[in-house]
């Protein structure tokens, strides 16, 4: 993945895919006046080809779109590689939470949404991208975490399971490094949006629960327990020896 600009405040190269032109227009020009390079796709099809030609540091995602749907379109950008992606969608129900965040999605905003919540969004997913990589380069080749039969490999940000390998978007490797990192510690779903998505907003602690849910699938049940009245821990024999509910 490119990396987002060097410092605070440098240039990132952002993909707004959005097919009604005046949101479009205006989510640009605001990115852009925080100094980000940004193209603009108006479909899903050039969507997916854009991103695969420019390798955006960030997308700025559509769920309704013409030609392929916001969905589809996730799906196969993070097919070719993680990349931190913030959808758009009209609409709030759980359903549409947990069907953008499974595809692949970090982060969401329902329109009508303010410019500063779209920049600060924008800017959290940024600088967490950022500051992954740069722990990841200060860590020595082979450096690994591991959860029953999960294995993170932390410089390449890489999971597997079994030795085989398994796609995880930024937030969610994020998210499991952070559990796994502290096996005997239970953490809340506000500390998690604290140390992980690195804000809190109301509707926070539905992205954490979404994205266990994807951790879950894509691995095992049982990689991520749960602490009932309480929050998430690391899974596996721990969880086992403790006889957390899942």
């Amino acid at each position: 993945m490119c990396a987002p600009g060097a410092g605070p405040g440098a240039p990132s190269s952002i993909l707004v895919i959005e097919d009604e032109p005046s949101i479009a227009q205006a989510v640009a020009a605001r990115l852009r006046s925080e100094g980000h390079r940004v193209t603009v796709a108006a479909d899903g099809p050039s969507g997916v080809e854009a991103c695969a030609r420019l390798a955006p540091d960030l997308v700025v995602l559509d769920l309704m779109l013409p030609g392929l749907d916001g969905l589809s379109v996730c799906e196969r950008i993070q097919a070719e590689r993680p990349v931190p992606v913030l959808m758009l969608t009209a609409r709030d129900s759980e359903d549409d939470l947990l069907t953008g965040l499974a595809t692949g999605a970090d982060d969401y905003l329902t329109k009508p949404f303010s410019a500063r919540e779209l920049v600060a969004r924008v800017h959290a997913l940024l600088r967490r991208v950022a500051r992954a990589r740069e722990e990841a380069g200060r860590r020595p080749p082979g450096a690994e975490l591991r959860i029953g039969e999960v294995v993170l490999d932390l410089p390449a940000r890489r999971a597997f399971r079994d030795g085989t390998p398994v796609h995880l978007t930024p937030t969610e490797f994020e998210l499991l490094a952070t559990l796994a990192a502290e096996p005997d510690r239970v953490f809340t779903r506000e500390e998690l949006l604290a140390l992980v998505w690195g804000y809190e907003v109301a509707s926070g602690t539905r992205a954490v629960d979404s994205h266990v849910a994807g951790l879950r699938r894509k691995l095992n049940p049982g990689v991520i327990r749960t602490v009932h009245g309480v929050g998430y821990g690391a899974g596996g024999a721990l969880a086992e020896a403790q006889g957390a509910s899942r």
